[in-house]
């Protein structure tokens, strides 16, 4: 029996050694994980794109600038003229928060009992933030980050060693204030189920016609292989805007996330990221040669989805190079676009540059999917 036993397992080792799409994905997706939760993924959010009204333009407003820089939380990356373009912009996802100083800014700052010292404590009529941070509330992390500066000690600026830390900003959280973590999910679920299903549904198509024998009829058709393409997507569409309608439905229904953007952006952003997932399983399916191979590909491309799209940590928080990753992947670009405009009530004009990208990436990936199709049995 152990005989036996142990000629059957020589027989599978040689077997899988001999499959060297299973053998690389053995390998591959363990280091993958240890390099994105070791290397790219971090929860600790910095150098976030933050824009700056500064209608003080003072000695000390400038000084407060650099000491709020000097935390390297927020990197200010756009000034603005009001508080109106400020939240414009929050809305677009240029940045994420906006650092708003009053015009009486230097009379806020010698009444705070921070600035002032211990001879305004008893007067808290007096201690008035010197200024607001208006934050996209809808990124529950980095809303929590932004708080973090809600207490700026204000001694350093007035010239002397630090004695008084009270508040320093108001902090107002646009588009989630009660800061439900369910808010920022379900928009985001919608890429990843999406990513989930399309790239798997489409990653065996081409595969399992040749496992089921059914390419000998396909090779004896007229049909070419761009429009064998197109074929193989068009009915996963239908399935894909199923599932958003309910996602969506669900999530306001029974966890009564707001939909604050119309339904036309909302399916015209669907569209192009279900059509840009569906052209990528198509590759895949060109590639792989058997619907496991197909399936440990998706897996592959799932797990950096998932991990560097910003569904679950902060894009902003990740390493240069894991945000060049990031960029790559269509979840990525459907993630910004799902949450501007389900919770910002975003437009897609405002989000031209992640829909051009997904209407490239389905261009490019059909181009790439009936190059690599051949009509003829190897």
């Amino acid at each position: 029996m152990w005989r036996r036993i142990f000629a059957i397992v020589v027989k599978e080792l040689r077997q899988l050694s001999r499959d060297r799409m299973t053998f690389g994905m053995i390998v591959m997706i363990p280091l993958v994980q240890l390099m994105l939760f070791g290397y790219a993924i971090n929860t600790d959010a910095r150098h976030l794109p933050a824009g700056l009204v500064n209608l003080s333009d003072s000695a000390y407003s400038r000084s407060l600038v650099q000491a709020v820089e000097a935390t390297q939380v927020v990197d200010f990356k756009q000034r603005y003229l009001s508080a109106a373009e400020a939240e414009a912009a929050i809305t677009r996802g240029e940045v994420k928060a906006v650092l708003y100083l009053p015009a009486d800014l230097d009379e806020r700052l010698v009444r705070h009992p921070s600035f002032a010292g211990q001879q305004y404590l008893a007067q808290p009529y007096l201690s008035q933030p010197v200024g607001q941070w208006l934050v996209d509330g809808s990124d529950t992390v980095v809303a929590s980050t932004i708080r973090s500066l809600r207490q700026m000690p204000l001694d350093e600026i007035a010239g002397r060693a630090q004695k008084t830390v009270m508040p320093s900003f108001e902090v107002v959280q646009y588009f989630n204030p009660e800061q439900r973590s369910v808010v920022n999910i379900v928009p985001g679920l919608l890429g990843v189920i999406l990513t989930m299903t399309m790239v798997m549904f489409t990653s065996a198509a081409i595969v399992r016609e040749r496992e089921q024998g059914n390419m000998e009829f396909l090779i004896t058709t007229p049909v070419r292989p761009l429009e064998l393409m197109l074929g193989k997507i068009v009915p996963y569409v239908i399935v894909g805007f199923v599932q958003v309608t309910i996602i969506l439905s669900a999530g306001h229904l029974l966890f009564d996330v707001p939909i604050r953007g119309g339904l036309d952006s909302i399916a015209l952003a669907a569209m192009l990221f279900i059509c840009a997932s569906l052209t990528l399983g198509l590759v895949i399916s060109t590639i792989a040669k058997t619907q496991l191979q197909s399936m440990q590909m998706t897996v592959f491309i799932l797990l950096p989805s998932i991990l560097l799209s910003g569904f679950m940590f902060p894009y902003e928080a990740m390493p240069i190079a894991a945000q060049w990753i990031a960029e790559a992947l269509p979840a990525t670009h459907f993630m910004r676009m799902s949450r501007a405009i389900v919770l910002r009530d975003a437009q897609v004009m405002d989000l031209q540059f992640d829909a051009l990208w997904m209407i490239g990436f389905t261009c490019v990936g059909l181009f790439i999917a009936s190059m690599r199709f051949s009509k003829r049995l190897d």
